[in-house]
């Protein structure tokens, strides 16, 4: 095939994502490895003077246009996926996975930056030669001989692994369906009903078609009154990808396995385990701080944990008939007990949550709070439902997004920012590249000629995912590896994106993007503070969950030995960690660990705590706008000007501590986090 019309060699603008096919993916990745590899060459040669400009200029510009066509390659891999395109994907993955790890560990290369004079840069570059030179450590530079050779296989395999993963994960859930009879259907809500009628008739199929995608699986178990029917979807959907699914999906040879590789790349860097690894880069300083700050929320949550048990149970019993509560009961409980409590459902607050009355709203307290202001944009989508902006200040843009909200088959589950680039002050032609982002949700789709509905969880995900957005594009930095959210510690990436999730609590902000689907009326504010009244329902139960999963996480980096493990060490060790942390039982038929993608395909190992360690900074650094807010409840614009100059602009410049004191003027503070989820009153007997 001609390179010359390959869209993914075009960098004049945005990438080509209508036009992108799987057969572009070789071709390109064949002249973007040469592309690179000439570079590295060119800049490891012994006369090539060690500068950061002179390398950057040279070497920068030809990795970064790699990592940009094959970050659209990937992009279309989780939001379109097909046959085709994963086997291009998955053919070209460890040419393109060698390629970065043999960039990370050439040992000529970490001399020129090591030969660089740090007084010639300035601070921006000054941090990101200082992550570089650690990057370059942790990435192998200093191993020799067969140590390096292994340590580039095992990042190979890591890289099929973790993809084989996500595969299995995504085939699981998308091979399941059942083809309810209306009469089982009763109390599951109307638009998911007539969701799942549809999907039944495009398959010239009889009934209703249930699947395991969030915005079906989620009200069935909540909304419906038949138990048998929420226990079939329940265990259909808590052993996907495992060895008591299609065995064509399982997942637990490739948990072992990835594990083993882990730790054995953690010991040939010197570390004991790849806990220890995982935190070098990490705000956290230890695995031992990141247990005990874990056990620690542990005990303060356990107590609201167990009343809430309690309440579910009592409130079974007497109410609903159901003396011994099972797995797939709680969440159907738990909004019934929630609807007898505070009198309201996630049914009824959904009707005043359309799709495009939220994002009007969301778009409206990111251009007060950070004095932007949102418009459409054009750009080649890879879908018709994506829609594209550009954010503006003062008539300059500042940064793109892509925003793809709706769940369909072929798409990843789950919601995600992602960057298709940064901000960059580039070196070869001195021109300001502007920063792009990718918010992927999977929210139901409109059905019935009405525009699609959201849960309040649905606009907390839509809030968060453009924290995230915000971080990458409101950046103010000009090295690329530091702008945006590159360079900044994983466990404080969070801290923006959480932050954002607060203002889904806020009468002020809340009240602008409600307009009830069939009315228009607003959102009454009687159901707001009912709404309100809730929104630490259940929050011990919810706080032990996450615990569980970080701790969960953690141990298996720390304590599990995979040359030593046997089958079910991995479900042993969940089994111990819940009945350490948790109060809820689960079945001895959960595969969770077979689906939780975050930690085996999803960058998160040994860094799930991280999700809690973040909410402790965004709950304190929300807690100025707390402090500062206006008569009428609006927020502080000049609390918004400084929380965006202090963490957003800054990227990753600095190290996140130094930011977050630059914003608050002290360390951040746990006090915050408990009272935003209700559990810094005295505990309950």
């Amino acid at each position: 095939m001609a390179t010359s019309n390959n869209p993914l060699l075009d960098f004049t603008d945005l990438p080509l994502f209508d036009r992108i096919r799987p057969e572009h993916v070789a071709p390109a990745v064949d002249v973007l490895l040469a592309e690179a590899e000439t570079a590295l060459q060119t800049v490891t040669a012994p006369d090539f003077p060690a500068s950061w400009s002179a390398i950057s200029k040279v070497l920068d510009v030809a990795s970064e246009r790699f990592s940009r066509a094959w970050s659209a390659v990937g992009h279309l891999n989780a939001v379109a996926d097909t046959p085709e395109l994963r086997a291009a994907y998955n053919e070209a993955m460890p040419r393109v996975t060698a390629f970065w790890t043999r960039l990370g560990s050439d040992e000529r290369l970490y001399a020129k930056y090591k030969a660089i004079d740090v007084a010639t840069l300035d601070a921006e570059q000054r941090q990101a030669h200082l992550n570089a030179v650690r990057n370059f450590v942790l990435g192998g530079a200093e191993l020799q001989g067969e140590a390096k050779q292994r340590f580039a296989e095992i990042q190979e395999r890591q890289a099929e692994l973790s993809q084989k993963f996500s595969e299995n994960a995504l085939d699981a859930t998308d091979a399941f369906a059942y083809y309810a009879q209306f009469g089982e259907l009763e109390g599951v809500p109307e638009d998911v009903v007539n969701a799942a009628r549809a999907a039944a008739e495009a398959e010239a199929k009889d009934g209703y078609k249930l699947t395991l995608k969030m915005p079906c699986y989620l009200p069935v178990m909540q909304f419906a009154k038949s138990s048998a029917l929420r226990e079939t979807l329940y265990r259909a959907y808590v052993t996907r990808a495992s060895e008591l699914g299609d065995p064509a999906f399982d997942n637990t040879s490739l948990i072992g396995e990835i594990l083993a590789l882990r730790e054995e790349e953690a010991k040939l860097l010197g570390y004991r385990n790849f806990g220890e690894l995982s935190v070098v880069p990490k705000m956290a300083e230890s695995p031992e701080q990141v247990v005990k700050f874990l056990r620690d929320l542990a005990a303060k949550a356990r107590p609201y944990g167990e009343r809430d048990l309690a309440d579910l149970r009592a409130f079974a019993s007497t109410q609903l008939g159901l003396a011994d509560p099972q797995p797939w009961d709680w969440s159907y409980i738990g909004e019934k007990l929630k609807e007898a409590r505070y009198a309201f459902s996630e049914q009824e607050v959904k009707q005043y949550f359309p799709a495009p009355k939220v994002m009007a709203g969301l778009f409206k307290i990111v251009e007060t709070l950070f004095e932007v202001s949102i418009r459409r944009d054009s750009a080649p989508t890879w879908h018709p439902s994506v829609e594209f902006y550009r954010i503006e200040r003062a008539g300059q843009k500042v940064g793109q997004f892509y925003l793809d909200p709706s769940a369909r088959a072929a798409k990843r589950g789950g919601a995600w920012m992602d960057d298709v680039r940064a901000r960059w002050l580039r070196p070869d032609d001195g021109r300001l590249q502007t920063p792009i982002a990718q918010l992927v949700c999977n929210f139901a789709e409109g059905v019935g000629g009405k525009p699609p509905l959201l849960t309040h969880d649905d606009v907390t995900t839509l809030f968060h995912e453009f924290g995230h957005g915000l971080h990458h594009m409101l950046t103010q930095v000009n090295e690329r590896d530091v702008s945006g959210i590159s360079g900044v510690e994983w466990d404080a990436v969070e801290l923006p994106s959480q932050f954002m999730e607060n203002f889904c609590w806020e009468w002020d902000v809340l009240s602008h993007m409600t307009a009830h689907v069939d009315t228009g009326a607003p959102l009454p504010r009687a159901l707001f503070d009912k709404m309100t009244a809730a929104k630490n329902f259940q929050s011990g139960l919810q706080t032990l969950r996450q615990i569980e999963f970080s701790l969960f996480d953690m141990l298996l980096h720390t304590e599990y030995h995979a040359a030593a493990a046997k089958p079910g060490d991995v479900l042993a060790l969940l089994a111990q960690v819940r009945a350490e942390v948790a109060v809820m039982p689960s079945p001895p038929f959960s595969r969770t660990p077979n689906t939780f993608s975050h930690i085996f395909s999803g960058g998160y190992a040994a860094g799930y705590y991280s999700y809690k360690w973040a909410e402790v900074l965004s709950a304190d650094a929300y807690a100025a706008f707390e402090e500062t807010v206006g008569a009428n409840g609006e927020p502080s614009i000049e609390t918004g000007r400084k929380y965006r100059q202090a963490i957003l602009e800054a990227g990753g410049s600095r190290s996140a501590m130094e930011s977050f004191k630059a914003f608050r003027g002290r360390e951040p503070q746990l006090d915050a986090l408990l009272r935003h989820q209700g559990m810094a009153e005295p505990q309950p007997a």
